[in-house]
């Protein structure tokens, strides 16, 4: 079942989530599997993340290349919202 998880850090600029997904990709997470849509969005310090992953166990395992990453570069990313997928409507 799909999953949506709404990120919310306290904080977070743009140079820090650019710099975020330079470190993914350089660790071969940048388009990582089971993730099916990602957007961030927002201004300031206030940039947040949307996804849709396929599972939960998929989220998990990218989770263990992000967390170290977010870490790093002083990013508490809170906990996430997470629901159920009831629709996928491209385009």
């Amino acid at each position: 079942m799909a999953l949506t998880l709404l990120f919310t850090p306290a904080s977070m600029n743009a140079a820090q989530y650019d710099e975020c997904i330079s470190r993914l990709a350089a660790a071969g997470a940048g388009a990582p599997a089971g993730r099916l849509y990602h957007v961030c969005f927002g201004s300031g310090n206030q940039l947040s993340v949307f996804d849709v992953w396929d599972s939960m166990a998929s989220f998990e395992q990218f989770g263990q290349t992000l967390m170290p990453i977010l870490h790093d570069l002083g990013i508490n990313p809170g906990t996430p919202t997470i629901s159920e997928v009831h629709s996928i409507i491209g385009g």
